[in-house]
């Protein structure tokens, strides 16, 4: 093999193993997929009658659901079972991204997506719950009592299904706005401020999205727009916590434009008169501006050159130990000094720290 198609070889490795976890994630989403399908499937009847039950309580009396296609009676059970294991592994295919993702975040964005991973989780199956229990029976309801007198309700049992399964989904989606304006704010795409000024859109916006993804009925559109509004003040005022996190994260430093700002609306102190012509004050004495320029001396000089090549000699100090950790196999611990470096060093150290942590980062 030649040097040319050695260094391919090499530049296409991390490429190809980043590949491979991916496909061994996908294979484990599909797996507890088809696990949890064996075990739902032979309940598949019983779950289609739970989840047709909003719908049956409110059918006039001696009607029911029909089946127009012969192969219909086994058909959407067994699509309804594969469809409720696709929805109880959201945790499971959740984490499998955010574990394939994990080796290239930082250990403080590690610790927010965490929580968010929880929240939205919860909030998917919170909008799955409204859905069911809330808007399904008032719908239904709705639907039926303005059929006219002649016409006798007799719905199929595959149009039910994929009626309540779109709203499922929609609703499960709708109830991570709060999520997505986190992220928003987070990302700094925008600011809470920016969020309320746009509040009247935002109501408005509520309601066009509800109308796309409901029946063409008002109940089901304000039934969804409402509590998108309601999770959006909420993602609001949480994400007002995570703009003082990242604050206080990065620090009390002032940034160059308000220190400028502030110095220039800061009262300028009135110079003392200089002494008159003859008097007796000592010129050793006598007044000088603070903020003149003043040369240091040679020893103040060496004295700061000193403390800089003193922190230099530090990063250099953790960059060995950084080696002798990874040679230990301290991964976890090596990359806590690497995180130091980054913030401690000069440019050429940083750059050292991030090639050594993306080399920690390829398997």
């Amino acid at each position: 093999m030649t040097a040319e198609n050695q260094g391919n070889t090499v530049a296409e490795q991390p490429l190809v193993s980043h590949l491979l976890e991916l496909r061994d994630r996908l294979l484990r989403m599909v797996l507890a997929v088809l696990v949890l399908f064996l075990v739902l499937f032979p309940f598949a009847n019983d779950l289609y009658l739970m989840v047709s039950v909003p719908l049956r309580e409110v059918l006039p009396e001696g009607s029911s659901m029909i089946s127009t296609k012969p192969i219909d009676p086994f058909l959407i059970p067994f699509k309804l079972a594969l469809q409720a294991a696709v929805f109880l592994c959201v945790p499971f295919i959740l984490y499998q991204f955010w574990a394939f993702v994990a080796p290239g975040l930082y250990k403080h964005e590690k610790r927010l997506v965490v929580p968010l991973l929880v929240s939205s989780t919860f909030l998917f199956y919170l909008g799955m719950a409204f859905a069911y229990f809330i808007v399904f029976p008032l719908v239904f309801a709705f639907l039926t009592s303005t059929a006219p007198e002649s016409i006798e309700i007799a719905t199929d049992m595959g149009s039910y299904l994929d009626f309540v399964i779109t709203l499922f989904f929609a609703f499960g989606i709708a109830f991570e706005v709060p999520i997505a304006t986190i992220i928003l704010v987070w990302m700094g795409v925008t600011t809470p401020e920016k969020l309320r000024e746009k509040r009247p859109y935002i109501i408005v916006g509520a309601f066009v999205v509800g109308m796309f993804l409901t029946p063409p009925d008002v109940i089901s559109q304000t039934l969804l727009a409402f509590p998108m509004w309601v999770l959006f003040e909420l993602g609001v005022f949480f994400s007002r916590g995570f703009i003082r996190d990242r604050e206080a994260t990065e620090g009390d430093a002032v940034p160059e434009g308000a220190a400028l700002a502030s110095a220039n609306e800061a009262p300028v102190a009135e110079e003392p008169e200089a002494p008159a012509m003859g008097s007796e004050i000592d010129p050793a004495n006598d007044y000088t501006d603070p903020d003149r320029f003043v040369p240091l001396t040679d020893d103040e000089m060496e004295a700061e050159l000193d403390a800089i090549e003193g922190a230099e000699a530090q990063v250099e100090k953790k960059l060995r130990k950084v080696q002798e950790l990874r040679d230990q196999g301290e991964v976890e611990a090596a990359r806590d000094l690497l995180y130091e470096i980054l913030e401690e060093g000069d440019a050429d150290q940083r750059r050292v720290a991030r090639n050594i942590l993306a080399q920690l980062d390829t398997p």
